[in-house]
């Protein structure tokens, strides 16, 4: 199997290619950092993306929260983690850096929120 995709590691945006060897193994060309072929290596094998979005937030001056998933978290379970945090109202005061969602989907990783917001 073969692919071409753009590296988004380095603000360089290389042009690679990845290509699946018959012994398993991965070739990678195009890289212009040596970054680029464990980048193309892991959108191939699993890839995973950090989620950055809101949650309804209560008694605050600002009617949503923005939140982060604190790792990447694989991305065919986008939409399912979409699913969980849409359902969340938080509370203020909430600090950045606060737990939002704990182990979200049982992957053991974090929503955190990205701002902080104060009781109105």
């Amino acid at each position: 199997m073969k692919k071409d995709m753009t590296c988004i590691v380095c603000p360089i945006g290389c042009q690679m290619t990845i290509e699946e060897k018959a012994d398993g193994t991965y070739e990678v060309t195009g890289n212009t950092c040596k970054r680029g072929p464990k980048y193309a290596i892991n959108e191939m094998t699993n890839p995973t993306r950090v989620i950055p979005t809101t949650v309804v937030i209560k008694n605050a001056m600002l009617p949503r929260l923005p939140v982060k998933t604190a790792e990447p978290i694989p991305k065919g379970q986008i939409f399912d983690a979409m699913a969980v945090i849409n359902q969340v109202v938080v509370e203020a005061p909430i600090k950045t850096g606060d737990v939002v969602i704990k182990d979200l989907l049982g992957l053991g990783i974090d929503v955190v929120a990205t701002r902080t917001m104060d009781k109105c």
